[in-house]
């Protein structure tokens, strides 16, 4: 049997983990953002069907592409931070099926059915979005989800030739001293849960 994590752990993933606005100017090193690759892959997705893919917006040049794509409240947070993700997934995931899920001919069942591939495309890449953010939070790394951009912007952009869409964005980063807004309460238990 598994133990629990350490409350210093759960503290560092949940509890005090903060979105941040504001990061101090300190780059994340190439075997960072490849650690967090390493961690977040392991997540669990429909048919192990791995539709995430993500655009690490490190470079002066890389930036100034994006910057257009934001809302006027993002420009300044996408500015200041180390590097920003563009979480994306890949319409066309189930062309990599044959050989991530061996068990049955999962990808005839995407193919056949153009709606079901994209709910599954949208919902596991979101999910391996949030498998972004904890990885990166266990490795010491600060975020900043957000979206507030224009997504056909951001398509056009970086994914011209590929079949890839954009769904949110994470700036990452070590966050700056107060570098967030006031923490927002959470829905009690009593309000969300059911158990029957």
């Amino acid at each position: 049997m598994k133990k629990a994590l350490e409350e210093g752990a759960l503290d560092q993933l949940f509890r005090t983990a903060r979105t941040f606005n504001k990061f101090v100017d300190q780059p994340v090193p190439d075997l960072t953002i490849a650690t967090l690759y390493e961690l977040l892959k392991w997540g669990p997705t429909a048919t192990n069907c791995q539709p995430g893919r993500y655009v690490f917006v490190r470079s002066p040049e890389a930036k100034k592409r994006l910057i257009p794509c934001l809302a006027p409240g993002n420009v300044a947070k996408v500015e200041k931070a180390p590097v920003t993700v563009i979480v994306a997934y890949d319409q066309k995931f189930y062309d990599q099926l044959p050989t991530q899920w061996t068990a049955y001919d999962a990808k005839k069942a995407y193919v056949d059915d153009r709606e079901l591939a994209q709910i599954a495309a949208m919902r596991n890449g979101s999910l391996q979005g949030a498998y972004l953010i904890l990885a990166a939070r266990s490795l010491g790394l600060d975020c900043g989800p957000m979206s507030g951009f224009d997504n056909a912007k951001v398509d056009a952009e970086f994914f011209p030739d590929k079949p890839w869409k954009s769904n949110f964005l994470v700036n990452l980063g070590f966050g700056e001293d107060g570098g967030f807004y006031p923490r927002g309460p959470r829905l009690s238990y009593n309000d969300v849960i059911q158990i029957l």
